[in-house]
């Protein structure tokens, strides 16, 4: 099986592990670290074009466990994120960290928030050494073994 092909699997089988943990995932922790999560995997390359953009409202409007929250909300959160990253990426992906880092007292939550991460990072089709990249260092601030996401 082609690499990608596993990703777009793995992306299929996270969603549906997300919507069985829908209802344990309502905290304000797994809120404000899974919009850290979109931000860094959009802003990964050093850039966030619109489709970006576009990708991260979708999954704000159309996933099931993200309906938990106010959509204004979690689109602010975001974008919060992406100004913190695009001023400085350096010094704004140590702020980032830190809001997906609040994720990890809770493993479920610590999961959903990587899982979160695979699903926006492949939703154009081509999940890059970039964003796996930053998947890889949220799973290591999660205290999470990289290996169990395929990274």
């Amino acid at each position: 099986m082609a690499l990608w092909d596993r990703f777009k699997e793995s992306a299929s089988t996270m969603q549906t592990q997300l919507m069985a943990k829908k209802n344990d995932l309502k905290s304000g922790a797994f809120r404000d670290a899974s919009m850290a999560m979109c931000a860094l995997v959009a802003a990964a390359d050093g850039t966030v074009d619109p489709s970006e953009r576009q990708r991260v409202a979708r999954l704000i409007t159309t996933n099931e466990v993200l309906r938990n929250f106010d959509a204004d909300d979690l689109r602010r959160r975001f974008e919060d994120n992406i100004g913190k990253l695009t001023t400085d990426f350096a010094f704004g992906k140590v702020s980032v960290m830190q809001e997906i880092a609040k994720a990890k007292k809770k493993p479920a939550e610590a999961r959903a928030v990587i899982q979160i991460g695979i699903v926006i990072g492949g939703a154009d089709g081509d999940f890059d050494k970039d964003e796996q990249t930053v998947v890889r260092e949220a799973c290591y601030a999660l205290g999470l073994p990289p290996h169990e996401f395929d990274l």
